[in-house]
């Protein structure tokens, strides 16, 4: 590991902080400890993180302190580079298993890293007994995360009742385990049904999904998406057919007052038919749309968080990687990377790139196209599970019971399903 631990330093000698941590990522866990904590003095001392440097040295004499490894890898988790704190926390249990801060600081790097299997493994090996109510729930939690409602389920009906700080996310674990059971009737819940866990995880009804590259790694979630208006009524059309199927029956579409939502929540009323209004935090029996909900004011957004009777949140571009604040009822597709229909872009013309600029055009304009435009999905690549509108809407009304129940709190896991993304 000598070598790559010193493409790391390289990086870092040129000041490329990034690059360097995306060398230390793959070779992080095959490290001597004593190498690893080194250098993440290094990468502290150079990007001036006086707190992380800190307690790297503590942990350095020997890399067998209990304690000062918990520290270490609590920074390391606090400041994003939770890959590095798995091998000292890991580290700092096998000395002493007492250690319950380091338990919870493991659990939650595997939780930031995706490996909820592993997150279960550590709660089994080193859970207290009786186990504390905590532990008990991230076992549940990252049970269903990793694709085993099963556990899950026997672990939750052994959960204890909980004190008023832990209720909400009694209640959270309990309605993904309904939505599970709801789901599993209609739907495989294996580690390619996205929809099925897109459900499962976050109560939102997932209307398309990719047809390129499902079995390159993408299993239905876009990479970078240049969007475009038949995408967009391609996701309105299967709304339209959720609310059919589900039987709700919204009287208006609310426009939240940036341009791209202003301008799917138009495209949305005119294939609905639905009366378009003005947003107004609290309104009830309206569809909110948005286009990216990552873009939105935070001030709006907050007011989405609990749930009005008869408002229905739908989201076209759901970011999958960096989650919005609030998770959509409805998403239209789920990406990494999206450049909207009338953003400003770029295209390979006679002389390489060229810029396209943005369509300034009135937002109705823009709207009456999307309206307008061929919903036909596109075939793709040929590699993607058929997606008929039947298989979509018998999902929906197998589930609709359990569909718009609790907060609009977000997942930031895929869960079962992996995709592929630029890092």
């Amino acid at each position: 590991m000598t070598i790559e631990l010193n493409d790391a330093r390289g990086l870092l000698a040129q000041g490329d902080l990034g690059g360097s941590v995306r060398s230390l990522r793959p070779i992080a866990e095959q490290l001597p400890l004593p190498e690893l904590v080194t250098f993440l003095i290094e990468l502290a001392d150079a990007a001036e993180l006086e707190r992380l440097a800190t307690s790297a040295r503590a942990a350095l004499p020997d890399a067998t302190d209990p304690r000062a490894l918990t520290m270490l890898g609590y920074d390391c988790v606090e400041y994003g580079l939770s890959f590095a704190a798995v091998p000292v926390l890991r580290e700092s249990l096998r000395v002493d298993s007492t250690v319950r801060q380091a338990l919870a600081e493991l659990v939650a790097a595997l939780e930031d890293e995706h490996r909820h299997a592993e997150a279960v493994e550590v709660l089994l090996r080193y859970s207290s007994s009786p186990r504390e109510w905590a532990e008990h729930y991230l076992l549940v939690y990252n049970s269903i995360l990793s694709g085993d409602p099963a556990t899950a389920r026997a672990e939750f009906a052994a959960l204890a009742e909980p004190d008023d700080d832990w209720v909400f996310a009694r209640d959270r674990v309990g309605r993904m385990l309904i939505r599970a059971e709801r789901a599993a009737a209609v739907s495989t819940l294996d580690d390619r049904d996205l929809r099925g866990w897109q459900f499962t995880l976050t109560g939102g009804y997932l209307a398309t999904m990719s047809p390129y590259g499902f079995d390159a790694g993408m299993t239905g979630r876009w990479a970078y998406l240049g969007d475009s208006a038949t995408l967009c009524r391609r996701g309105i059309d299967r709304l339209g057919l959720a609310l059919s199927a589900a039987g709700r029956t919204p009287r208006t579409v609310s426009l939240l007052p940036d341009r791209p939502d202003r301008i799917l929540g138009l495209a949305t009323g005119q294939v609905l038919g639905l009366p378009t209004q003005e947003y107004e935090p609290g309104a009830a029996d309206t569809l909110v749309v948005a286009y990216d909900l990552r873009t939105v004011d935070p001030d709006l957004v907050v007011t989405l968080h609990e749930r009005t009777p008869g408002q229905i949140l739908f989201e076209h571009a759901t970011c999958w990687t960096q989650p919005a604040p609030v998770t959509a009822d409805i998403s239209g597709l789920l990406h990494q990377t999206v450049i909207a229909p009338w953003a400003a872009t770029q295209r390979v013309g006679d002389n390489g790139l060229e810029p396209v600029p943005a369509d300034t055009r009135p937002e109705s304009e823009i709207a009456a196209d999307i309206a307008a435009a061929d919903p036909t999905p596109d075939p793709g690549d040929g590699e993607t599970p058929p997606d008929p509108d039947t298989t979509f809407t018998t999902f929906v009304a197998a589930t609709a019971e359990t569909w718009l129940h609790g907060p609009r709190t977000p997942v930031r896991s895929p869960g079962p399903v992996r995709s592929s993304y630029f890092a």
